[in-house]
């Protein structure tokens, strides 16, 4: 099978398996431990005569690709990122004409359950905080590793407000200094290529550490809007973590409405809300060092990201 036509060539393109679970389970103490992921992995390089001749001979198997995560668990998965390194790592050295890809990873965390007082050592209970993630895109010699998390809920009862806006004939919105801020923080950070290639980043260290600034961000000053609430919540993560370059945020403004309770004779002294989940308010934007490591392609294929 050939193309009919000299003047189509092959654009940007990619394959591979996605959302492969992989649940690990170390037994190696009577205290297990638990890894959960789900993993993605898409090769890039020579695959022009699979498309154009339907020759398979540079087509690395999806389930090859599948079995090769369940196989490289085995070892222990360790963080989202190295794991992802070892298997980026592994397809461009062990076939030729792989000459880069992109492998992700969302990542659910388990918790002990508490028995007679005490943490269980193989019971556990599935924390409902946020999904980490993690992207690693691997272009020829160059990595690069972009971490995140969806989902991470958070409100603050008072110390927000939001003034001082543009109205017209369609504003009906009142202006309040006092008001519930809630969101779903969406983050991804990406790391410095320098940094990478040293080996010497503790990336569980890293998550961990970037997520208590977040919630530290949102919580410490007033806020006027959600948007300077995100330079907050990016500042002390920049200032923190000199080896990472830039950090994104996609934030709904979850909408809470005071109910009006006067006509069942009850006032509402800004106790009693309504939690709308739609419409919404959308916040997006990515706030990153002056001078910044390239970026490549990396952040291709990361929807909902300014």
């Amino acid at each position: 099978m050939t193309t009919t036509n000299s003047k189509i060539i092959l654009g940007k393109n990619q394959y591979g398996k996605a959302e492969v679970r992989v649940v690990k389970i170390t037994r190696s103490t009577d205290r297990h431990e638990i890894e959960d992921l789900n993993v993605t992995s898409q090769l890039r390089g020579d695959f022009d005569a699979a498309h154009f001749e339907g020759d398979n001979s540079h087509v690395v198997p999806t389930d090859t690709q599948k079995n090769t995560v369940y196989g490289f668990a085995r070892d222990g998965i360790g963080s989202p990122e190295e794991f992802l390194i070892r298997l980026a790592n592994h397809f461009t050295s062990s076939f030729s004409w792989v000459s880069g890809g992109r492998w992700e990873a969302e990542q659910y965390a388990w918790e002990r359950i508490i028995s007679h007082g005490a943490p269980h050592d193989h019971s556990f209970v599935r924390k409902g905080q946020e999904v980490r993630n993690a992207v690693v895109t691997k272009d020829g010699d160059n990595v690069y590793v972009i971490s995140g998390l969806n989902d991470l809920t958070v409100l603050k009862s008072t110390q927000s407000g939001f003034v001082g806006y543009p109205k017209d004939r369609f504003t009906t919105l009142a202006e309040t200094t006092d008001r519930i801020l809630a969101t779903d923080v969406s983050a991804r950070w990406r790391y410095n290529n320098e940094a990478i290639a040293s080996g010497a980043i503790d990336f569980n260290k890293a998550y961990d550490d970037v997520k208590a600034l977040l919630l530290e961000g949102f919580s410490e000053e007033y806020s006027y809007a959600l948007q300077q609430t995100l330079f907050q919540m990016a500042q002390k993560v920049l200032d923190a973590h000199p080896e990472i370059d830039e950090i994104r945020f996609s934030t709904p403004n979850n909408h809470h409405f005071l109910v009006d309770l006067t006509p069942f004779g009850l006032d509402n002294p800004g106790e009693v809300f309504f939690a709308a989940d739609r419409p919404y308010g959308l916040i997006e934007a990515n706030f990153q060092r002056e001078t910044i490591s390239d970026a490549g392609n990396s952040w291709d294929g990361i929807a909902g990201f300014c």
